[in-house]
């Protein structure tokens, strides 16, 4: 009996690991978050190579109500908690993982790709990026400027930042590149610290890992007007750059 935690990677099914696979296929039930990313496959694309019968987990089902019912199967059986990317590149995860220990649960981690790695085929260099920092969907009396601080934080240092956009999929939800940059020249509006202006470079990125991945570099006002298709999307805004970089984003330029 244990909580599995499997990573299945970022486009379809068939980017689980070998090791993945086998540990869903003795699972007793198999749990799917379905609230950090969005696959570029449907559920029963799992359900068919998985051979289980897959219940789809929200946050309010992860963060509130798991001993009720992820961690209280695992007491009894063994169960498959997939994540989307990586196990932990969501700190909601984390969290989870703690509490079946302490409910005396055995975890079993198995990692996989995630965004924060998938990045590199950009051309930047990894061990270049600073803090990564998220945009949500503005509202009226809502509009953090953390990720613009965070922006200007790592450009401070010489470092890269990748910035990941908020997605509601209950509401169909998926934050585009371009609204990234409205979100960040508003907020540059209001500061007027030329941190992040129409001249700044940006690589827009969709649907990292997939077959019909779209990377795009440009100023953000040539970005702003990119059309990069379905979700998920994300932006980087990247500092000083190595010459091997500016190469590899030469290729990129829009």
């Amino acid at each position: 009996m244990a909580l599995h935690m499997i990573g299945i990677g970022l486009n379809d099914e068939k980017d689980i690991s070998v090791k993945g696979l086998e540990a869903v296929k003795k699972c007793s039930k198999v749990y799917l978050e379905s609230y950090t990313s969005k696959l570029q496959c449907s559920t029963s694309d799992l359900e068919k190579l998985y051979g289980k019968k897959i219940i789809l987990a929200d946050r309010e089902l992860v963060e509130s109500k798991a001993e009720k019912t992820i961690l209280k199967d695992a007491k009894q059986e063994d169960v498959a908690f997939l994540v989307i990317g990586d196990v932990f590149s969501a700190t909601t995860h984390t969290d989870l993982r703690l509490r079946a220990e302490k409910a005396g649960i055995k975890v079993i981690v198995i990692n996989n790709c995630s965004v924060l790695n998938a990045v590199g085929i950009t051309g930047l260099e990894l061990y270049k990026f600073g803090k990564t920092t998220s945009i949500p969907f503005p509202e009226k009396g809502f509009e953090p400027e953390a990720p613009y601080d965070t922006v200007k934080l790592n450009q401070s240092a010489g470092m890269h930042t990748l910035i990941l956009l908020d997605l509601r999929p209950q509401e169909n939800r998926y934050m585009k590149a371009s609204d990234a940059i409205t979100y960040l020249l508003m907020v540059e509006d209001k500061r007027h610290e030329n941190v992040f202006t129409q001249k700044t470079k940006c690589i827009a990125c969709a649907r990292l890992g997939s077959a019909d991945q779209k990377i795009v570099c440009g100023t953000a006002k040539d970005l702003i007007k990119a059309d990069l298709g379905p979700a998920p999307h994300c932006l980087i805004v990247p500092s000083k750059l190595h010459f091997m970089e500016e190469e590899a984003l030469g290729r990129l330029q829009k």
